[in-house]
């Protein structure tokens, strides 16, 4: 029997892509979408840029205090980039499952090998571009980059995309329309299943089945 709640716990979601797929974009339009799913908020011992709030954007913490934080296991998932370090805290995340709340992570495939160790029935999902053309069209058309930075990117992205067969599902963002409504039937689809169900419709479920257990 699946233990009794009052809620399903939530489920936690890595999703991964490489630069130019669209995946802030897609987990921003999803969030509008459905009820109970959250972004978790990394920690980072990068200074705030102009505009980033505390505890929105990041939670900006002292390199001191970032490294505390690995040395206790405090944290789900960590790296290292350039001279900055991001992870994700543990106990934020498993109190938001808690709740109830399913909760996304957008971390690359390095931290994702991490999550899922720690949590191995996390669910994760990696976002495709349609074609390097594309991709390399929306990384020029961002205009904020040389062309070393774009060739840079584009490598990387071909790098980081041959990691997909890593992940449970895979999103391929031609349309973007498209591509959130096959994100969010992902979500949908988890909250289907019948352990799920069990918990969320207990009562319901336990007085449909009522005569059934009496004659039997």
């Amino acid at each position: 029997m699946p233990e009794i709640r009052a809620k399903p716990r939530g489920t936690l979601y890595i999703v991964s892509a490489p630069s130019g797929a669209g995946k802030t974009s897609l987990v921003a339009a999803l969030l509008k979408q459905l009820d109970n799913v959250v972004l978790s908020v990394s920690h980072t011992t990068r200074k705030p840029r102009p505009g980033e709030v505390d505890g929105q954007h990041y939670h900006f913490v002292g390199a001191e205090n970032f490294l505390d934080m690995i040395e206790a296991g405090d944290l789900l998932e960590h790296a290292k980039v350039f001279d900055n370090f991001y992870g994700t805290s543990r106990a934020a995340v498993l109190a938001q499952m808690d709740a109830g709340q399913d909760v996304i992570l957008e971390i690359d495939w390095q931290g994702a090998r991490q999550v899922r160790k720690a949590i191995p029935e996390s669910q994760s999902v990696f976002i495709l571009p349609p074609s390097r053309a594309e991709l390399e069209r929306r990384l020029r058309g961002r205009g904020q980059d040389d062309e070393t930075i774009i060739q840079r990117r584009l490598r990387d992205a071909e790098s980081d995309s041959t990691h997909y067969e890593e992940y449970d599902y895979t999103v391929v963002n031609t349309d973007f329309d498209r591509a959130v409504r096959d994100l969010e039937s992902i979500f949908v689809a988890n909250r289907l299943r019948t352990r799920e169900q069990a918990i969320r419709n207990h009562a319901m479920i336990t007085a449909l089945l009522a005569g059934a257990a009496g004659s039997a």
